[in-house]
């Protein structure tokens, strides 16, 4: 009998430890599970490079490929730095460096001439987590003006700084500083020779109301991304306005207007007639939308840009992605450059009215 009880034991033993075995096995493997579920992080960036009367008809094959390429540089710089792990601001930050060192875009290198001749250069970046944001306007020898809007953002206790004194700031921080003929390019000068042509032939209209102007095309370049972290980053560059007086600044500079970041609902930046954009507060506007009315980006996006907008006469688009991966192209003109990839590396390139 007694040798039946210690069988009897031993078996309910070994029968336990193969069930508590199989138990732990299963919580392991049920970790192992979510670990690596936790380990596949979302992240994504978009990119646009102006927006305005962009026709098929009145673009080369050569050029169309030129700006598609150079879309496909900035975008991938880009991606490349939150694949591995970098913070959105890094990203929005390089990106915008590749369009701003290039010819084909209103921003840098190919930034448009003011009706003085000059090239007078603004932008603005944020950061989502945050809400610090860093700003510049009217600056002519900062060879990358994001890269100042970073440092105003980073080592100032201000937001905006302009003219003369953000080119001091710029020395002060380290930045590239070029001779002011860096920023020259022919196409450019000639298109200001232009609008200054025209301009003499307008009788009492102000620019606001200039029906070219309405239809030109805008080079604003801007980035908005989602890293690993969660976190969200815009940031925008332009020359501004062809032909432009008084020192005119547009919206590029202006956080709420040309740019927006806020981890609790999206990451924003804005091309186009920035008088209008300005009035709008556009960037704001879309994430306001979404915080307190609950709508989606893509309802946000689409109400302020084919309907707030157009009402009081503006044009152009905004390119903007959320804290959740979404991504919107909104625009309200013939075309807009512009670019997304998401975490699995799907690349999106468009001009046109698509």
């Amino acid at each position: 009998m007694k040798n039946l009880l210690l069988l009897f034991s031993l078996i309910c033993l070994i029968s336990c430890n193969d069930a508590n075995q199989s138990t732990q096995d299963y919580v392991q493997e049920d970790s192992e599970k979510n670990t690596k579920n936790d380990s596949v992080q979302n992240f994504g960036i978009v990119i646009h490079g102006g927006a305005g009367t962009i026709l098929k008809e009145n673009m080369s094959d050569s050029l169309e490929q030129a700006y598609k390429d150079k879309l496909e540089e900035a975008i991938k710089t880009g991606h490349e730095i939150l694949a591995n792990g970098g913070t959105a601001l890094e990203a929005v930050q390089r990106t915008i460096n590749v369009m701003e060192d290039s010819p084909l875009f209103n921003a840098g290198k190919g930034a448009v001439f003011t009706n003085e001749g000059k090239n007078e250069l603004d932008s603005s970046i944020m950061d989502g987590k945050t809400l610090n944001a860093g700003a510049a306007a009217g600056v002519t020898n900062v060879r990358n003006p994001i890269n100042l809007a970073y440092e105003v953002m980073t080592n100032s206790e201000h937001v905006l700084l302009s003219g003369k004194g953000a080119e001091e700031f710029a020395k002060e921080q380290g930045l590239e500083i070029v001779d002011p003929e860096y920023f020259y390019t022919e196409n450019r000068f000639k298109a200001m020779e232009r609008a200054r042509e025209r301009a003499k032939e307008k009788s009492n209209k102000t620019a606001f109301y200039d029906p070219f102007v309405k239809d030109e095309k805008f080079g604003t370049v801007g980035c908005a991304a989602l890293d690993k972290n969660g976190n969200l980053a815009a940031g925008t560059s332009t020359g501004g306005m062809s032909n432009k007086k008084y020192n005119r600044i547009g919206d590029a500079p202006i956080i709420g207007a040309g740019t927006y970041a806020n981890n609790k609902t999206v990451a924003i930046s804005s091309t186009g007639w920035g008088e209008y954009f300005i009035r709008g507060v556009v960037a704001y506007d879309i994430s306001a939308m979404m915080e307190y009315k609950r709508v989606s980006l893509k309802e946000a996006t689409h109400e302020v840009i084919q309907n707030k907008q157009p009402e009081l006469g503006g044009s152009g688009g905004i390119i903007a992605i959320d804290n959740k991966g979404n991504v919107s192209m909104e625009f309200n003109t013939a075309g807009m450059y512009r670019a997304t990839m998401n975490a699995n590396g799907d690349l999106e390139i468009g001009i046109y009215e698509e």
